[in-house]
């Protein structure tokens, strides 16, 4: 088997890659634990604790693989988190591609959607959207100097089986879910018309997979059809709707860019909806 390394594996959708990766490859995750957990831990995958920075003295074999899933992912937090974001976001992007022309391995980075808010606007709005955004950048050129296959992935809101439900790090379907079960009313950031477009992260892996094995270059956004305003998310769930003042960098709409996935052969086949009714509760 050939390895690859999943950066950031024991996260949300890193565990969720890693189990589908490990039927073929030898998986080894680097994750720092910063959102990710333990409990995500998949049977035959080695786990090592560290920087995704030092990943060239944490792995010490060959590699054919690197998906960098690890750094800093929230965004209207990012304004109080701004070391943190410098920290995993910029420090660990050249070390990773220099590991990766190193062992001649094929590079996968999860760029971010908020890339493509509101006509562009919100890439400068907060850390998180600008070091994404320049990180994307730098990793085209970087592949213009040196020799260096590598894809980017954009994620639209995924959702699904292990998403953080819990604290400041919580996604909003996962947070949701727990408020509404709780009895607690559903705080929404105004104007609450805010659109987003949620994606199962079945979905996402799959098409990460078909990157992996067929994607070159920028440009495979991973979105469904599945687009919401947040307070029609709320609305499914609860009568007990509480809206709270506007954040800087909380983007209205976001471009959905998939022409280059789909024609990899993908199409999502989860449904929020779907999701939401297996999973809320009685109303």
């Amino acid at each position: 088997m050939q390895t690859a390394v999943v950066i950031g594996g024991a996260g949300f959708i890193g565990s969720h890659l890693c189990r589908a990766l490990a039927a073929q490859w030898r998986v080894i995750s680097l994750d720092n634990y910063f959102t990710g957990s333990r409990d995500n831990h998949v049977a035959g995958v080695t786990y090592i604790e560290g920087d995704a920075a030092d990943v060239a003295l944490h792995v010490g074999e060959s590699v054919a693989l690197i998906v960098h899933l690890g750094e800093y992912s929230r965004v209207e937090q990012s304004l109080d988190d701004i070391d943190t974001v410098w920290r995993l976001n910029n420090n660990a992007m050249m070390p990773i591609m220099r590991f990766a022309t190193q062992q001649g391995a094929k590079l996968v980075y999860s760029g971010s959607s908020t890339r493509f808010g509101d006509g562009g606007d919100t890439v400068t709005q907060t850390p998180y959207a600008w070091l994404k955004a320049k990180n994307v950048e730098l990793l085209k050129q970087y592949a213009d100097w040196y020799p260096l296959d590598y894809a980017v992935v954009y994620f639209y809101n995924v959702y699904g089986p292990g998403e953080i439900a819990e604290g400041r790090y919580a996604t909003v379907v996962a947070k949701f879910l727990a408020m509404a079960k709780r009895g607690e009313p559903l705080t929404v950031t105004l104007p609450g018309t805010q659109q987003r477009t949620f994606t199962h992260v079945n979905d996402v892996v799959a098409a990460l997979l078909l990157v992996i094995a067929k994607g070159h270059g920028d440009g495979h956004g991973i979105a469904s059809d599945d687009s919401w305003s947040i307070v029609q998310l709320a609305q499914q769930l609860s009568d007990n709707i509480v809206m709270t003042p506007a954040v800087i960098g909380n983007r209205q709409t976001t471009e959905i860019v998939t022409s280059k996935t789909r024609a990899l052969g993908w199409q999502p086949r989860q449904s929020l909806q779907q999701y939401l009714q297996a999973n809320q509760p009685q109303r």
